[in-house]
């Protein structure tokens, strides 16, 4: 039986920002940049109590709530104090995945102190993370990664909820379906057709029909609804994935898009050779007026050798996605995916 921790900074960007500023603690603070067509990055606590959240444009912020007071970001400062909360972790345990800046999963199984209870990891955790950076964090203890995600939020901000191996099945008997990691609008509006609202209603259903329906995602589904996530700590994690986006002034139709490409081209290449990568798989993301995402990607057995087959893959790209010319968009992006390291590929070719 594993113990997992999964600790989540409390509105992290906002807080880092905050310490700095404390005349705006109680202010409906956002970090976005001053772009015409900004999103918010991070939203304080007292601004979510208006409505603003992460990726909700800033125009609409603005509507919502006209006294926003907006902080530039200042990623180098984040991903600093990131390093200082992951110094932390590794007093503990040297199995940590990082989700991100602010989020990581913990595997204290058989912790570095030799504290038998993970639930008394965590709370030295978070009492660490404040004492070193004076920023709070919540924590969800759990035997597995999908109820310890859950279970992080669940008392936020500076909240730590504890589910026992012997609690699992009364947890999630009534959870939402919503509240699964990976489980978005479309999916949880199919699951609602089909009568399923709670994890309690999922273990009703059999495995073939969810598959079914959810094709590999619905095996998850009926594993979650047991209660059960084999999926380990994995402390190793490859870089998903290096990407580069634009945001445009005013929208443009596809034609229009066309000059911005190779600046992305330029800079993704540029980044993955800067940190000795290789990539196998390409991705191209526009989004359209009205927010909706369009994305469509390939991957190879062979890595990519050029920038030059950088831009035949992304024309190949957007030839398949059938774009109607007057589709009008506000940012396009390009991704490469299934990275490993050039001396790594090198070796390869020599077997």
């Amino acid at each position: 039986m594993r113990k997992i921790i999964h600790i989540d900074m409390d509105a992290f960007y906002a807080s880092v920002e905050l310490r700095s500023r404390p005349e705006l603690q109680h202010l409906p603070v956002v970090i976005a940049s001053h772009h015409p067509r900004a999103v918010i990055a991070a939203a304080s606590y007292p601004a979510r109590e208006f409505g603003l959240r992460s990726a909700m444009s800033m125009a609409q912020a603005r509507k919502r709530c006209p006294q926003v007071v907006v902080l530039e970001p200042n990623f180098a400062l984040y991903r600093e104090v990131s390093a200082q909360i992951h110094q932390i972790f590794q007093r503990y345990t040297p199995l940590i995945e990082p989700l991100s800046l602010d989020e990581a999963y913990l595997d204290v199984t058989e912790n570095l102190q030799g504290i038998p209870s993970a639930t008394e990891v965590a709370m030295r955790i978070r009492a660490d993370i404040f004492q070193s950076t004076g920023l709070t964090a919540s924590a969800g203890v759990a035997p597995n990664k999908f109820l310890a995600k859950i279970a992080s939020d669940w008392h936020k901000p500076n909240g730590i909820c504890v589910i026992k191996p012997s609690q699992v099945q009364q947890f999630i008997q009534d959870l939402p379906l919503k509240k699964i990691p990976g489980v978005g609008k479309v999916t949880q509006e199919k699951l609602k057709s089909l009568n399923l609202n709670t994890l309690g209603d999922l273990q009703h259903i059999e495995e073939n029909l969810l598959i079914h329906h959810f094709g590999k995602y619905g095996k998850r589904l009926f594993l979650f609804a047991q209660g059960i996530d084999e999926r380990p700590v994995q402390a190793e994690r490859e870089r998903q994935q290096i990407s580069k986006e634009i945001t445009f002034d005013d929208d443009l139709n596809l034609a229009e898009c066309a000059a911005y490409w190779s600046s992305l081209i330029d800079q993704v290449w540029h980044s993955l050779v800067k940190k000795q990568y290789v990539a196998r798989g390409v991705s191209a993301k526009l989004k359209l007026k009205n927010f909706q995402v369009l994305q469509h990607s390939k991957s190879f057995k062979q890595p990519l050798e050029t920038k030059n087959d950088l831009e035949k893959v992304l024309q190949l790209l957007l030839h398949e996605m059938h774009i109607p010319a007057q589709d009008q968009f506000r940012l396009i992006g390009v991704g490469l995916y299934q990275l490993s390291s050039a001396d790594e590929q090198a070796q390869l070719s020599l077997l």
